[in-house]
């Protein structure tokens, strides 16, 4: 399939829905709104909230169930972006550029900047919780927002970058690596497509199948990040290019160099699609997702 048209119109769905739940600047809170908007509104492919369109539609590939499914999917780009806020702040990554844009904190101050990004994470489980813009039943409701809860959390997302944070410029053995990736990373992307799978009413088998695809897909992503850090430029990212060796990060690529870095990568993404086999053609945009996340270029 042509992976880049359906990317593109994926992609404008999600955003015009965006346009539709996110909050307007109004008095007196319009320049906090502004912030939010700003980063959520910055570009981006708005992959997470495909994956879980995605997901769902190798269940169910009816408009009914893509419509029921994209306040979850919007919700998903919201936590995601409140994720980048945090991420650039000086406490963390200290990043001035995002997207080839400058960062929210360096427009809208670090206290800004850390309240834009708690409004964008606790909006998205306003609209994960919102009976009245999706036709799921409530059962589905539940066991998608515990889900996203879980994979955004202390147990996935948070705790990720935690332990990132902590092992900078230390020594540290390849599993605490793999640890990080699977959460720092790899855990929202993951939610993303058990969320789409869940809405859908995907049976256990399939839910875990595509439990192991999203899996490796992360891994992929994030070594292809750590290749990219490497060995791409600032223009070519939108974000200071080299910054993991500055900050004394361990990447897949200091590990194991460049080149066994990307067969690390390919090989994800075999066993990721491997984990589709059982699936009819309807999976077929997971499969190129899959191999576009490995060749990708920022």
């Amino acid at each position: 399939m042509k992976i880049k048209i359906y990317l593109e119109n994926k992609r404008q769905q999600v955003e015009d829905a965006l346009h539709k739940y996110i909050l307007l600047p109004s008095d007196p809170f319009k320049e906090h709104i502004e912030a939010m908007r700003y980063s959520l509104f910055a570009g981006g492919k708005r992959l997470r909230p495909i994956l879980c369109l995605a997901a769902a539609a190798t269940i169910d590939n009816t408009s009914k169930v893509e419509a029921s499914l994209m306040p979850t999917a919007c919700a998903l780009e919201c936590i995601h972006t409140y994720s980048l806020i945090h991420d650039d702040l000086p406490a963390m990554d200290d990043d001035d550029l995002r997207r080839g844009k400058p960062t929210n904190h360096t427009l809208f101050g670090e206290a800004g900047a850390i309240l834009a990004g708690d409004s964008l994470l606790t909006w998205a489980f306003d609209l994960l919780s919102q009976t009245e813009i999706t036709s799921l039943p409530p059962e589905r409701q539940i066991s998608i927002i515990k889900t996203i809860s879980r994979g955004a959390g202390p147990l996935g997302m948070v705790g990720g970058q935690a332990l990132d944070i902590a092992n900078e410029n230390k020594a540290f053995p390849f599993d605490t690596l793999q640890t990080i990736h699977r959460n720092k990373t790899g855990a929202l992307i993951l939610c993303s497509i058990q969320a789409g799978a869940l809405g859908a009413g995907a049976t256990a088998d399939k839910v875990d199948k595509l439990t192991i695809y999203g899996k490796k897909i992360g891994l992929s992503f994030q070594i292809v990040d750590d290749l990219l850090n490497a060995t791409a430029t600032t223009e070519q990212l939108g974000k200071a290019a080299g910054s993991d060796k500055d900050r004394g990060k361990a990447t897949y690529p200091a590990f194991f160099g460049v080149e066994e870095s990307r067969r690390l990568a390919k090989q994800a993404v075999k066993s990721a699609k491997d984990a589709l086999e059982d699936f009819d053609h309807r999976a077929d945009p997971l499969r190129a997702l899959a191999d576009y996340i490995c060749t990708r270029s920022n």
